[in-house]
């Protein structure tokens, strides 16, 4: 009887816990001949949320936030349990700056100058490509729009 319950309150946790998931549209971008799976978070509610509470992200997969207006962005990594780095994006999809963040921080990091989009992947990611400042991503036309 007692493992019966033990297993309902799994059901029931996996159940509860799954409403608090967010679903976010995928779209497929490309940084010279590297192919990204990037979620896309375009509402208010989704860029707040972001990459909180991740234990993990797979490779050459990242998150890209659509912004309604150029601005000088920034991202920080409070509830963010995976390192990241962010690459801030013009409207034309141009490398701004990259910045590195660790989790668990409250440090800003932001766009060198007004950014549209922002895209975060795993630490060191940009790096190892040897993708930088002023390097084009496409792709992102197929972003929905900012809400």
């Amino acid at each position: 009887m007692a493992v019966s319950r033990i297993g309902w309150m799994a059901v029931g946790w996996l159940v509860c816990g799954s409403a608090f998931a967010q679903s976010f549209p995928v779209i497929d971008l490309s940084a010279g001949i590297r192919r990204i799976e990037a979620e896309v978070a375009a509402t208010q509610k989704n860029r707040m949320q972001g990459l909180m509470n991740r234990l993990s992200m797979a490779t050459n997969h990242g998150m890209l936030f659509v912004f309604a207006s150029d601005d000088r962005h920034c991202m920080w990594m409070r509830n963010t349990l995976i390192p990241l780095s962010v690459a801030f994006l013009d409207a034309a999809g141009k490398i701004i700056n990259i910045e590195d963040m660790q989790p668990r921080t409250e440090n800003n990091h932001c766009a060198a100058r007004p950014a549209r989009y922002a895209l975060e992947m795993n630490l060191g990611w940009f790096r190892q490509h040897g993708i930088g400042a002023d390097a084009p991503l496409s792709g992102l036309e197929k972003a929905p729009p900012p809400q």
